[in-house]
């Protein structure tokens, strides 16, 4: 097909991302709006909505409009059987990913590594800095940070990426005719000066709606190798993104924050209910994600920590049995689970334990 009936295709009300890939799968390397009447209404079966749509090129009047707005402005568009597309977003577990993207802005959306951050839009001074020490420790490994253009967080992620010559993807809820927020107008045209880009799914004179923000996420979780929330109350998009990520299968971090704390409520939250894992630096993320350092992991494997008594204790418990729940270390310790939670905080702040699924531990280093 080409970018005008891919543009159609995409357009076609009822179909939606997992449908259309199930029909051009069907017929590969087929003109969908070419093929016979009779085959589309049987393909269709109960359908007949869709079939008729494809029969009468409903959306073609619209498609047009769009296809001339791309070409005006320099865009690309990218259907899911382009090269170019983003393969993070063609895996069975993102089916339900859109088909075409809109994109202003040269970033290889297919880049080694990626890493997707966001947070709260209310972000505080704590969450703008540690957002920008991430982004500038992922310097080293090269990674494209996409994050969702918006207030807070997002725009740190962003403007850190600029500042440190990272590329940035920044995934839009609205078509590349507007920038939202408007006040980021000026950090949109330095991303796409950095070597980044603006993606959308959404054509240009779409209304802003606040559906359509949730709904990105879901682009924003696919695109990333690994989600990092940096801040985030207890409700509100952040969280969304990392279940998306979670339900991608794609690895979720949270940066902790104290308990006390509105906007890490979230993040600590994810992290005590085993659905993010804890990251104090990139040095966590390169670990899980298997992206090495090696100056940097070969000069912390020189550091001895020192610990207290108390923490001391739970090594050698540790040492001893190799894998245990947190309870059962506060029972044989004869300690409350608040104090026995701190102490793993804090050895997990030393890299000196590690937390797995269903509130177990282990640990981390055995050469103290």
């Amino acid at each position: 097909m080409d970018k005008l009936s891919q543009i159609a295709l995409s357009m076609l009300p009822g179909l939606g991302p997992t449908g259309c890939r199930r029909l051009v799968e069907l017929y590969p390397d087929q003109d969908i709006f070419a093929l016979p009447p009779s085959e589309l209404r049987h393909a269709f079966g109960s359908h007949a909505a869709i079939a008729n749509a494809i029969i009468n090129k409903s959306t073609f009047a619209r498609a047009e409009e769009e296809l001339r707005f791309v070409e005006n402005g320099g865009l690309r568009v990218l259907f899911f059987t382009d090269p170019e597309y983003p393969t993070r977003l063609n895996n069975e577990e993102t089916q339900d990913c859109p088909v075409l993207l809109y994109v202003q802005g040269n970033a290889d959306l297919n880049a080694t590594r990626t890493v997707s951050i966001v947070g709260t839009r209310r972000a505080t001074q704590a969450g703008r800095d540690n957002c920008g020490e991430l982004v500038r420790q992922l310097k080293p490994l090269g990674a494209t940070v996409v994050s969702g253009l918006a207030y807070g967080i997002d725009s740190v992620a962003h403007s850190a990426s600029v500042e440190h010559g990272l590329p940035t993807v920044a995934v839009l809820g609205h078509g590349l005719d507007i920038i939202y927020p408007t006040a980021n107008r000026g950090l949109a045209e330095k991303v796409i000066g950095q070597g980044g880009a603006l993606i959308t799914e959404y054509p240009s004179r779409t209304a802003i709606n606040p559906r359509y923000f949730p709904a990105r996420n879901r682009i924003i979780a696919a695109m990333g190798d690994a989600t990092v929330v940096v801040e985030a109350s207890e409700k509100g998009g952040a969280l969304i993104t990392a279940a998306i990520a979670g339900s991608y299968l794609r690895p979720v971090f949270a940066v902790p924050g104290r308990l006390s704390d509105t906007y890490s409520r979230g993040t600590n939250n994810l992290i005590a209910t085993n659905k993010a894992l804890m990251i104090r630096s990139v040095d966590d993320l390169s670990y899980h994600l298997g992206w090495p350092m090696p100056e940097r992991e070969a000069a912390q494997q020189e550091l001895f920590p020192s610990f207290t008594a108390a923490e001391q204790q739970v090594i050698d418990l540790l040492r001893a049995n190799q894998v245990m729940a947190i309870d059962e270390i506060a029972e044989r310790l004869g300690k409350t689970l608040v104090q026995v939670a701190s102490m793993l905080f804090n050895l997990e702040m030393q890299k000196a334990v590690r937390p797995l699924p269903g509130k177990l531990y282990e640990l981390r280093r055995t050469d103290f």
